[in-house]
């Protein structure tokens, strides 16, 4: 572990990672009072996108208000919905109120399912330059095909990992590479920021069985209609936001949208709004199989010990 000195030596970092409707807010909860029972202090700092958004507590399934007064949590509703919160805005937060739960002689809980958010954390961040303007423009006009076939060429590693029909990451590879003439895996290397060599990291990846988090998924979709999602979205059109904005691209709230505007059922918003769930939750479990290291603990159960998975941590 890498000497810091605005940590103690043994600085722990709890992480629980999961899909959507896995259970880690309530496993955060659990490790909490555990800590608290030893006479620590846990403190659960919200790594998922959408939760960082005052506007869509509901929405994005957030502890509820009860729960949030049981234990310290921080980056929760710390974002109001007119602002984009991006993954580097968010390590900045987390890397603050992680240092100064350390100062205090707590431990940060980090949970969440952004894959993004836990990765820029924990490696840190590329110093890629801002784009040419007029690099981006040309770029971002190419068909996938065309911007396929100029990765082959500018950037071929990069292009071998990809697939043709990822435009977004193709057209981001290419962009960078003729904008700064270095390809983005280079620039990647030269991450700066990361947390993971400053903290004892003692990480939990659940991975519990598909049917069981889509099923979750289903249920759960259609009970935000009952706790007030229709009346967050609601409040978010009164105020003519920005569509491109993170907080209106949020699931549910283009379903719920198209109820509002009479274009949909209640039953064809919630079939919409639970697909859209579990087709979130795939990509999570995608990424986390794929992205995070093999030696993280993974649990494929959806009951989980917690005495016995953060033994370490708690005999700490």
């Amino acid at each position: 572990m890498k000497a810091d000195d605005s940590r103690p030596a043994t600085a722990p970092l709890a992480l629980i990672a999961g899909p959507t409707a896995s259970g880690k807010s309530a496993l955060a909860l659990e490790l909490a009072g555990a800590l608290q029972k030893q006479g620590r202090k846990g403190v659960i700092v919200n790594a998922d996108s959408m939760q960082v958004y005052a506007d869509i507590p509901v929405l994005s399934a957030a502890p509820s208000d009860g729960e949030l007064g049981l234990f310290d949590h921080r980056l929760y509703g710390a974002w109001d919905g007119s602002e984009a919160c991006s993954a580097a805005d968010w390590a900045n937060r987390a890397r603050a109120d992680i240092a100064q739960a350390h100062g205090e002689g707590s431990v940060p809980i980090l949970v969440g399912g952004t894959g993004m958010y836990l990765k820029v954390l924990l490696e840190g961040i590329a110093p890629i330059p801002e784009i040419e303007p007029e690099v981006r423009e040309v770029v971002r006009a190419m068909d996938s095909a065309s911007a396929y076939a100029a990765l082959q060429i500018e950037d071929p590693l990069r292009a071998a990992e990809l697939e043709p029909g990822d435009s977004q990451r193709i057209s981001r590879a290419l962009e960078v590479k003729r904008s700064t003439g270095v390809t983005l895996a280079d620039w990647q290397q030269a991450k700066t920021g990361g947390l993971g060599d400053e903290v004892t990291l003692y990480p939990l990846v659940m991975m519990p069985e598909r049917q069981w988090v889509y099923d979750r998924c289903d249920t759960r979709f259609a009970q935000m209609l009952e706790q007030g999602a229709i009346d967050e979205v609601e409040a978010l059109l009164e105020r003519g936001l920005s569509p491109e904005l993170p907080v209106m691209r949020a699931i549910g709230v283009p379903e719920i949208s198209a109820l509002l505007r009479e274009e949909i059922t209640e039953e064809e918003c919630i079939a919409a709004g639970a697909q859209a769930t579990r087709q979130y939750a795939k990509r999570q479990f995608t990424w986390l199989r794929n992205q995070c290291p093999q030696e993280w603990p993974r649990i494929e159960s959806q009951n989980v010990d917690i005495e016995e998975i953060f033994a370490p941590l708690l005999q700490d």
